[in-house]
């Protein structure tokens, strides 16, 4: 399933095992034969978290640092609320996936955006603490792209009356810009822009483009292995249905030659930054990977049907940041989508050392643009607080 990170998922439950396998922090050591002294220099899972949450502290008399559990269509919905300043404007993380939660892993680049933006992480229907929150009957019946995306228009609703903003931010990543580009659809005029990163535009052309530069990857460095596992799906992805495993193999060596994330092999980056979470307990976790099977099994047809070629007149601003090594989410098909925009005004960035997780592998500029092309947009209307205090000598 290249269009979501939730094909991530897949490859590694494929690839290294059941989630169960997760190296954890906080495990002991096997037990050997041979009696050995403890290393007192290993410190808990839990004294980790603490150290990372004692960093991120937010002490400022405006700051906000809220976890908020909304009910929501019929079930409870878990969001986390933080910023350095509540006048700043708010920026609503869409996360991936479906079911691939930001909030484990946004201390790893979220922190400096809260000088900036009250930033909202989500975890959707299906997904971490929100899952966790439900049982599955209950999250069922909205599990389709329309019943999220008013479950996404209710937080942002939530969001401007309950911090008295007119309008906020709306960053989808992946799977996120699936409910984004429906969102900003609907509700043009709650959003200063609509931020789009890791565009999907064509879920099945996004999995042939992704099949066909793994396999010339493949055939260029002369991986058999690869080249006979990839050429066992093909064609690919075909006129027949999907299944989970050739979805898999795709994105096993889609990401093996850095289409997810530019000069890596895999995503235990991600995995090992999500286990030390300060946001997410051990249950939260674990309740990552049973939503996304969860999840993949309502989700991952409508997922490979999205369409939005045609999906191009906006009446709010839209800013596209894509990577220049993206085959998760390919970045020359939101390039061309970005080139039929109509909307108010319209920026695309590309990052030229990033593939599809672009907020982790150029951190410092993907700041730099969101302060640059984003924030102007709410400073036009005088909803952002000031940044610092200069004096002329």
């Amino acid at each position: 399933m290249n269009i979501l990170r939730a094909s991530l998922f897949v490859t590694l439950f494929l690839a290294i095992g059941t989630p169960v396998d997760r190296v954890r922090a906080d495990d002991a050591p096997a037990k050997t034969a041979v009696a050995t002294t403890p290393d007192k220099s290993m410190i808990s899972r839990d004294e980790v978290r603490r150290i990372l949450d004692s960093n991120r502290m937010i002490l400022t008399p405006q700051g906000v640092d809220e976890k908020i559990k909304l009910h929501i269509n019929g079930i409870d919905q878990w969001i986390s609320v933080r910023g350095k300043d509540r006048r700043n404007p708010i920026l609503l993380f869409l996360h991936g996936g479906p079911a691939s939660p930001a909030m484990p892993e946004g201390y790893t680049f979220q922190t400096p955006w809260e000088d900036y933006f009250t930033v909202v992480q989500w975890d959707q229907r299906g997904s971490g603490k929100t899952y966790r929150a439900n049982t599955e009957a209950a999250m069922a019946p909205g599990m389709t792209v329309d019943g999220m995306t008013d479950d996404a228009a209710q937080v942002a609703q939530y969001l401007r009356e309950h911090y008295n903003k007119k309008k906020i931010f709306l960053l989808g990543h992946s799977w996120g810009t699936v409910l984004g580009v429906h969102l900003a659809q609907l509700h043009p005029d709650w959003f200063y822009a609509y931020i789009s990163v890791g565009q999907v535009v064509n879920g099945r052309r996004n999995e042939a483009i992704g099949y066909t530069y793994a396999l010339g990857r493949a055939r260029a460095e002369n991986n058999t292995k690869a080249i006979a596992e990839l050429e066992s799906i093909g064609p690919y992805p075909g006129d027949t249905k999907l299944t989970i495993d050739r979805i898999g193999v795709r994105g096993k060596w889609e990401m093996y030659y850095g289409g997810l994330a530019w000069r890596r092999k895999d995503f235990q980056f991600d995995v090992d930054a999500e286990e030390l979470s300060p946001d997410y307990t051990r249950e939260d976790l674990d309740a990552i990977d049973k939503g996304s099977l969860f999840s993949l099994h309502h989700l991952l047809d409508p997922l490979l049907d999205v369409n939005f070629d045609n999906v191009t007149h906006f009446a709010c601003p839209v800013i596209v940041y894509a990577g220049a090594h993206d085959y998760t989410t390919p970045h020359e098909t939101a390039e061309k989508w970005f080139g039929d925009l109509q909307a108010p005004s319209k920026h695309l960035v590309i990052f030229a050392d990033s593939a599809h997780m672009i907020m982790q592998e150029q951190p410092g500029r993907f700041l730099v643009h969101l302060v640059d092309d984003a924030l102007p947009l709410a400073q036009k209307v005088g909803d952002a607080a000031p940044a610092e205090v200069t004096r002329d000598h």
